[in-house]
Parts: C-alpha cells; sequence; structure tokens
C-alpha cells in the first residue's frame, strides 16, 4: 500500500528518508490522479522495503505541494538524501516510472 505524505509528516517521511521516496502529488477530484492510482499502488508493493512509494493530498497539504511548487496534477516527485532528483508531471506508464525508479535507486 502506497504511504500516506501530509504536511505533518513531510520532512521526517520524505526529506530524512535514507531510501529514495517518490511522492504522487494528486488529488481526489482530479481524473487523470485516478488513472496514476493503481499504478502508484502497484509500484508501492512492488518496491516495498527498497524504495518509499507514496501520495500526498495536495488539497489536505497545501504547504508541501506549494514548497515544491506542484501547479499541476498528478506530478511526481523523486527525492533522494532530502533532494529533488526528478519530477514528472501527468499521466505517464508504469514503464516510465520504473525507468526512473530504477535510474534514481
Amino acid at each position: 500500500m502506497a504511504f500516506i505524505f501530509t504536511d505533518e509528516n513531510f520532512e521526517q517521511e520524505a526529506l530524512k528518508s535514507e531510501q529514495l521516496v517518490v511522492v504522487d502529488f494528486y488529488a481526489d477530484w482530479c481524473g487523470p490522479c485516478k488513472m496514476m492510482a493503481p499504478v502508484v499502488e502497484e509500484l508501492a508493493e512492488g518496491y516495498n522495503g527498497q524504495v518509499k512509494i507514496g501520495k500526498l493530498n495536495v488539497d489536505n497539504s497545501p504547504a508541501t505541494a506549494a514548497n515544491y511548487k506542484v501547479m499541476t496534477i498528478p506530478t511526481i516527485v523523486f527525492i533522494k538524501n532530502g533532494n529533488v532528483v526528478e519530477s514528472i508531471v501527468g499521466v505517464v506508464s508504469k514503464a516510465q516510472l520504473e525507468e526512473k525508479i530504477k535510474t534514481n535507486m
């Protein structure tokens, strides 16, 4: 299951993580976000213990979304050692996400 990031836990769970972190910035009302949800869940299960993969609802956690200048959703951000190493905006395939994960692990 994908981890749930919030404004309150983002620093500890994402920025201080020793693993690669993949954050899907989404909203419940967003159609393209709904298309990405099963892909994010599959990856979270497949990389469990190797990569922390989760979701951040931009409506519930606007400070973190603003801090990362997320203007369009879905936006998927890859964080390693507390720094953004890559980001993808829009709907992408599972294969594209896996390629980015493997590149940044």
